[in-house]
């Protein structure tokens, strides 16, 4: 069975054509973050590909606790609605703390559930009870076939309105593997499956103090991915990556964002026709 899922203006669902989630790994500051949703809003229209933002508030799971988290919940909710109000893009953000979420649901239009997060019970049946539409992102350490308790949870709140994400599975130290059967299989499900590319090439803890990653093979994966079945892809993205202040190294900078989506865009039409 397959379900409709309303995002802010958006409908999307496993039939939809392909559409994007993309922004700045974390809300550095008002300037750059408004800058991000700019460029992602002219993408959208040009090509015309159905463009959700993303940026997070607070990065409560990073590897060092010097490790910049953002602005936090308050001031974070606060650029994240100027952001929908000034593009009129959709927005999305990750909750890491039940009582964060009545306050997020105000300004989102996606909750996000982090990866490492997907089995906390309370936290997710607390995400759906608002009846916004639920990002889960598969947790590194699952097969995906075991989401499907995950949805249960989701869905046993009277919420259907579900996206899963694949990001990668562990490969021994500090290294992930992304298993493209993954997304047929997650697909069975009956919700948009989406596919991480930032998080699929991130080498979890590989500079001891925080996470390397490769993104040079950011565009090889998401081909792949949307050849695979994908319905979306995530992409976190920013304008001088190597100083950005969260997942750098796996971030695509901003002049690679448009040929690599519009090759996407037409794979995914190329695969559906």
């Amino acid at each position: 069975m397959e379900h409709k899922i309303k995002i802010g203006h958006l409908t999307i669902d496993t039939d939809s054509p392909f559409f994007l989630i993309a922004g700045p790994c974390v809300i550095e500051d008002e300037a750059s973050t408004l800058r991000i949703a700019s460029f992602l809003r002219e993408i959208s229209e040009k090509l015309r590909i159905p463009t959700i933002f993303k940026a997070s508030y607070d990065k409560a799971n990073r590897t060092s606790l010097n490790s910049f988290r953002g602005p936090g919940l308050e001031k974070g909710l606060e650029i994240i609605r100027e952001v929908k109000e000034m593009t009129g893009l959709p927005v999305l953000s990750d909750v890491h703390r039940i009582h964060e979420i009545d306050r997020a649901a105000t300004v989102l239009d996606v909750i996000q559930i982090p990866a490492f997060l997907c089995r906390q019970t309370d936290l997710i049946l607390a995400a759906a009870r608002p009846g916004l539409p639920i990002n889960i992102k598969k947790g590194q350490f699952l097969s995906p076939r075991e989401m499907g308790p995950t949805i249960a949870k989701v869905t046993s709140t009277g919420n259907r309105s579900i996206i899963i994400t694949e990001r990668g599975t562990f490969f021994g130290y500090n290294n992930l593997v992304v298993d493209m059967r993954s997304i047929p299989i997650m697909k069975e499900f009956g919700f948009p499956v989406v596919f991480d590319a930032t998080h699929s090439v991130q080498l979890p803890g590989g500079e001891k103090t925080s996470s390397g990653g490769q993104r040079e093979f950011v565009s090889h994966l998401s081909k792949a991915a949307v050849a695979a079945g994908a319905d979306g892809v995530f992409i976190e993205v920013h304008p001088d990556p190597d100083s950005a202040l969260c997942d750098g190294p796996n971030s695509l900078p901003l002049h690679e964002v448009e040929p690599l989506v519009r090759m996407l865009r037409d794979i995914h039409s190329l695969i559906r026709s």
